[in-house]
């Protein structure tokens, strides 16, 4: 392959990796708008550049013909969760849609790598549509939690700075660091529970204060200014007292206080 074709054929890799950070966001989005606890805490995606493409072609013999099929992670999309639980979960989402096909998953969870590497793998097929037509390519999704990825991503820093030998000492260092993150993800999951209550009690209050704010704010289309104030003044009595059920309270009357200007005003137009 001649080098001037190398950002041609990175081109497909790109699109995929930006449509699949924002339909995995769109996931997490979905699940905040409704109330429910997302087990998608973060995304990122990057296409691998041209040097570790390199670098892995020369690592595993892969010729030209073969770099395609056989360097499954040129496009590259991480997965955060907060829990080790989570990780199933966003991993049966991925096998469920129909818009991509899981061709391999490894699972270094389980089967840690010696290093002390965890996380888990999902190879994917993934069509893109591009100025020549649409084109199947493979991406590698990578699933872990927070403290997962923390080791991971300084163990990656070391390992390119040694370019593969670390000093035993380091070496050491890591696998203690690896058990201690384990251990880590064991006590977050004893919390779990108690941890969910508290985020989704959180979003459940942010999602109501923002539909009161929208009803307010349409009022002043509907309603006398006098009016509405003394509603505003009201949501900011009961949000002060931080308690969510006179909100759910409050919620559920603005929508028939709102509802009842909405008829009134479409009935006046329908007067004119």
């Amino acid at each position: 392959m001649e080098i001037r074709l190398w950002r041609e054929l990175l081109i497909p890799y790109e699109l995929a990796v930006k449509e699949l950070v924002m339909k995995f966001n769109q996931l997490k989005k979905e699940h905040r708008e409704k109330d429910m606890y997302s087990p998608i805490e973060q995304v990122s995606g990057r296409v691998k550049s041209i040097n570790s493409i390199l670098e892995k072609m020369q690592r595993k013999n892969v010729s030209w013909e073969e770099l395609e099929e056989k360097v499954e992670d040129i496009a590259g999309v991480r997965i955060i969760c907060q829990f080790y639980e989570d990780i199933e979960k966003v991993a049966q989402l991925i096998r469920r849609r129909s818009d991509m096909k899981v061709l391999e998953e490894k699972d270094y969870i389980t089967h840690m790598k010696e290093s002390g590497y965890r996380s888990y793998h999902i190879i994917i097929s993934y069509g893109t549509e591009t100025l020549e037509g649409r084109k199947e390519i493979r991406a590698e999704i990578q699933i872990r939690t927070l403290a997962m990825n923390f080791w991971a991503t300084i163990e990656h820093s070391l390992q390119y700075k040694y370019k593969g030998n670390m000093p035993a000492h380091l070496t050491e260092r890591l696998t203690s660091a690896a058990d201690s993150i384990l251990q880590l993800d064991a006590e977050m999951s004893s919390v779990r529970n108690e941890v969910m209550d508290a985020q989704n009690s959180m979003l459940h209050q942010s999602n109501l204060v923002a539909d009161i704010l929208n009803n307010i704010e349409n009022l002043y289309h509907f309603s006398n200014k006098r009016e509405v104030a003394k509603i505003q003044d009201e949501f900011y009595r009961i949000y002060s007292q931080k308690d969510l059920a006179q909100l759910e309270r409050f919620h559920r009357e603005l929508d028939i206080i709102a509802e009842g200007y909405r008829a009134q005003a479409i009935t006046l137009e329908e007067v004119e």
